[in-house]
């Protein structure tokens, strides 16, 4: 029988980290696909935390598990009522049309 173990943890983690950077920099044009792939990373993060802290038998990684849980919680929330105002003014939410929003 396998047993899991860190490696294991730790390749998946990689796997999501590697789809998020390629969310981010292959799609350029769609917002929402980047904010899931910022959330894809820090999902990976949050994997290395719990997987390292359950490895090492401390909970230091899983508290920082929560505050970045707690972060992301946000930036979503931020992140998509930026879009709906955004989408409202303009009726777009390309990316390239962000720069008309400049001060």
């Amino acid at each position: 029988m396998v047993t899991v173990g860190l490696e294991h943890y730790l390749t998946v983690a990689a796997a999501l980290f590697v789809i998020g950077i390629f969310g981010i920099f292959l799609n350029r044009k769609n917002v929402i696909v980047i904010l899931m792939s910022i959330e894809m990373i820090l999902l990976s993060v949050n994997i290395n935390l719990v997987a390292f802290s359950s490895h090492l038998g401390d909970l230091t990684g899983q508290v920082f598990t929560m505050f970045v849980l707690t972060v992301a919680a946000a930036e979503a929330a931020i992140g998509l009522a930026i879009l709906v105002c955004f989408f409202r003014n303009r009726g777009t939410i390309d990316v390239e049309d962000v720069n008309v929003m400049k001060g």
